[in-house]
């Protein structure tokens, strides 16, 4: 697919961007890992013999610059996004090159889209924030599952998740939100992201079989509250969460995911749920697969060969689901994910 082009991947080293560059090098692209920290990536050069590493830190325009010189698209990888989305952005559009990124932050994608829109359209390049587990994945299922609607009432995102240990990473993207929103919740209701304190509902969801019925934490909002409200005409997006990953996420000592099998995969499964309500109608979409962090490597992978080779629907920021065919795209995905459309 990449036949030799370059793409820059920022944050390289971290735990999803190793797997990005993995599945860069995969699918045909040469990977140009950057990254503040100048000795992990050498430590990652040594992992994958010949890549040139281009070391670069989000407050050094001219550094980004030299990182994405030459190269075809970049993906940022490195959290949080609300210190490093804007100026790989930035740099992204001086170098005329598309962009995309695996931000799980509310708060940083929505900035992304409301920020760069006119430019990157003017622009003609592609910004294609949150396109990894949360955010993207659960955007393409919903738009997959709208099909021909033009609007509904209620889109329901809920996440069947074995377990969860989270990335360094993901704790410090967490910590930068909870500080952004002043320890305050946020959901997507009545047409706006809604800011509250209420205490977070327990409820059951029957996921499809083998998973079943299963204890969930309501209103758990990720990414999907901000990617999939920005081009779907849908008042409410409501979220899920099984108990038992919200629990990992929230103990401090839970251990950060360890690699069982040859591809450095953990463990860990999913399985996400999407049912999108109309009136007295439902249209539902599934996906399922293992480990989220190694799973946003395809997601955003394939974003980027989409991109590339014309495959879009839209120029400017974007979200998953507004930019690419949802279910084209998901169906793609098959060597990593399952994907069951019933309308």
């Amino acid at each position: 697919m990449g036949a030799g082009q370059t793409v820059a991947v920022f944050g390289a080293y971290g735990h999803t961007g190793r797997f990005v560059v993995a599945e860069l090098r995969d699918r045909g692209f040469v990977p140009v890992p950057s990254g503040r920290d100048a000795g992990k990536l050498q430590a990652l050069a040594e992992s994958f013999p010949g890549l040139d590493v281009r070391p670069a830190s989000a407050d050094d325009p001219a550094s980004l610059d030299r990182a994405l010189a030459g190269a075809a698209a970049v993906v940022n990888c490195a959290g949080p996004f609300a210190a490093t989305a804007g100026p790989v952005i930035e740099a992204a559009l001086r170098a005329g090159i598309p962009y995309v990124d695996v931000a799980a932050e509310i708060e940083a994608n929505a900035d992304t889209l409301a920020h760069f829109a006119e430019r990157a359209r003017d622009a003609g390049v592609a910004v294609v924030p949150a396109m990894a587990f949360f955010g993207g994945l659960g955007d393409l299922l919903a738009t997959a599952a709208m099909g021909d609607w033009t609007a509904a009432d209620e889109v329901h995102v809920a996440y069947g998740l074995s377990s969860w240990r989270p990335t360094t990473g993901t704790r410090a993207a967490g910590t930068v939100s909870h500080e952004r929103r002043d320890g305050r919740r946020v959901r997507f209701t009545g047409g706006r992201l809604d800011y509250h304190q209420h205490v977070l509902p327990s409820l059951k969801w029957t996921f499809p079989e083998p998973m079943g019925v299963r204890p969930v934490i309501g209103e758990f909002s990720m990414a999907d509250v901000v990617t999939i409200p920005s081009h779907l005409a849908v008042p409410e997006v409501r979220s899920y969460m099984t108990v038992e990953a919200v629990e990992d996420l929230s103990a401090p000592d839970t251990p950060a995911p360890e690699a069982a099998d040859e591809r450095g995969r953990s463990d860990q499964t999913f399985l996400v749920d999407v049912v999108v309500r109309s009136g007295g109608e439902e249209r539902r979409a599934t996906a399922s697969g293992r480990d989220i962090y190694a799973v946003s490597a395809p997601l955003a992978v394939e974003a980027v060969g989409r991109i590339l080779t014309g495959r879009t629907r839209t120029t400017g920021a974007a979200s998953a689901g507004e930019i690419f065919d949802a279910a084209d795209f998901l169906r793609a995905l098959s060597a990593h994910l399952s994907f069951d459309l019933r309308r």
